[in-house]
């Protein structure tokens, strides 16, 4: 079986027009006005919030040294070193306000989330002192501001997948932005102290946005992220089964959250909602190799599949609907995805189905998370091996996976355990790239090159692990030729 994913030659030209649009902003001062913002905050968003602080410094204090070399003073080491503390410092209170959007943002409803950004931007940048061999004036507060909220606005779109539901209120919002900034065109260029009568002072300004960060901040404080309680998911806590000992587990207190527990005394803690099945070997070999990878890139993974399919002029709906099409998935049926990573097939199975989800990547885990609440679907996920399924044998009617099963450090093992939970008559998927398509992409990516380059055994569709007993057993051959996946059932009970 041959599958297309549909293309759009009109989608092509726009998503290289906006690419060029940013690459412009590297060169010229007044693009980079606008779109070094959205590139800072959506960067930012994609990382823990200290990687993302650091990452931020270096990208913004490396270049003004760089850049700015000239400005050194030569009289002496202790000039030079001073020089370079106020440079340091100077990008420090830069990145602050994408820090403390990162932080806060996600905690907000709504438009709202918006917010953070630009009243921090400028709240930052009125209220810092004039530092030494640095320029203080980047633009009046009105500028600041228009350019911020402009960047958060489109971060937030692109966050929400672009809906069309989101279209009417970010184009409200969008008018309103660039009204506010063409009438205040005129004062651009004006000392942020010299503001028309007519307007608030440049200080005031910054004064209400300081309160606004204040409120902002009282507000996250006060409504940390939620998770459902396990002790009220019965049904899903009587599949949970130990991955070690096979023995069944409760939820039990610990410290003030919870725990799962074993009758042998085994204990599985709770961390942000997802229980943790994890043991130090199960991050050896290949399984260890790949979830470094997947930790460092799994804050933009989703991004760069949808940047990279825009390029190409791919339908990214399509492209999904080409695999998990061959699921047969019905309302009501309990599937378990291993090797969840974001969450991304969750968004092609019909809704009311009970949806659970395991990965050995905590970073992956946390954007399945938030790309859960951003699509108003609930599913378990679990912090777990693939080989050692933390479950009951037969608990789901359908059981897949998607990517990741090529480089698992035991793939035969990671198969039995899949057909070990799936239900007497289940359905079961295997989905992964072929050779042909690591070698021409993965190993071409300067970072990803490095997993990919000095692999031990080339990638083969690993139809000869499927048992013989299996029923139904099809391979199908997608996009043309690059993906591969196997489907078959687990026999029936007699």
């Amino acid at each position: 079986m041959s599958t297309n994913v549909r293309r759009s030659r009109w989608s092509k030209f726009v998503a290289w027009l906006i690419a060029g649009l940013f690459v412009s902003g590297f060169f010229f001062s007044s693009v980079d006005a606008w779109t070094g913002p959205i590139l800072g905050v959506w960067f930012v968003g994609t990382q823990k919030p200290r990687r993302g602080f650091l990452w931020m410094l270096a990208f913004v204090f490396l270049p003004s040294l760089l850049f700015g070399w000239r400005k050194i003073p030569l009289t002496g080491p202790a000039q030079a070193l001073e020089y370079i503390g106020w440079a340091l410092l100077a990008a420090t209170l830069g990145v602050l306000p994408f820090s403390f959007h990162r932080l806060v943002s996600p905690r907000l409803p709504g438009f709202l989330a918006t917010l953070p950004f630009p009243l921090a931007a400028v709240a930052f940048h009125l209220l810092a002192p004039p530092l030494p061999y640095t320029s203080h004036a980047f633009g009046t507060p009105i500028l600041i501001f228009v350019c911020s909220w402009f960047a958060a606005i489109v971060v937030w779109m692109w966050n929400q997948s672009l809906r069309a539901s989101r279209f009417a209120l970010c184009a409200i919002a969008f008018a309103a932005i660039f009204v506010l900034a063409g009438g205040l065109a005129p004062y651009w260029h004006s000392s942020s102290e010299m503001f028309p009568p007519t307007l608030l002072p440049g200080n005031t300004l910054a004064w209400i946005c300081l309160a606004g960060v204040a409120a902002f901040t009282v507000w996250a404080l006060l409504n940390p992220p939620k998770y459902q309680s396990w002790a009220q998911r019965p049904q899903s806590v009587a599949l949970l089964r130990s991955p070690f000992t096979a023995s069944p587990l409760q939820v039990v207190n610990d410290r003030g959250g919870e725990a799962l527990a074993s009758p042998s005394g085994e204990r599985f803690p709770i961390r942000n909602g997802i229980p943790v099945f994890l043991k130090p070997e199960d991050l050896t070999g290949d399984n260890g190799k790949y979830n470094h990878l997947y930790e460092t890139i799994g804050g933009f993974y989703d991004d760069t599949q949808r940047v990279a399919s825009a390029l190409k002029g791919l339908d990214l709906d399509s492209y999904f609907l080409n695999y998990m099409g061959l699921l047969e998935v019905k309302p009501g049926d309990s599937v378990l995805e291993t090797s969840v990573g974001t969450g991304l097939n969750f968004k092609y199975l019909p809704r009311g189905v009970k949806l659970s989800g395991l990965d050995l990547s905590p970073e992956m885990l946390a954007n399945c998370q938030a790309n859960l609440r951003r699509w108003k679907i609930e599913a378990d996920l679990y912090l777990g091996n693939a080989e050692s399924l933390p479950f009951a044998d037969s608990s789901f009617d359908v059981v897949f996976t998607c990517g990741g099963f090529n480089f698992f450090s035991d793939r035969a093992k990671a198969l039995r355990e899949m057909i070990r939970v799936a239900k007497p008559g289940g359905h079961l998927m295997i989905e992964d790239e072929t050779e042909e398509y690591v070698k021409s992409t993965y190993e071409k990516i300067p970072y990803t090159s490095s997993f990919y380059s000095k692999r031990k055994q080339t990638v083969t569709v690993p139809i000869d692990l499927v048992p013989p007993e299996m029923e139904d057993i099809r391979v199908n051959m997608l996009k043309d030729g690059k993906f591969y996946a196997i489907t078959f059932r687990k026999p029936a009970a007699a």
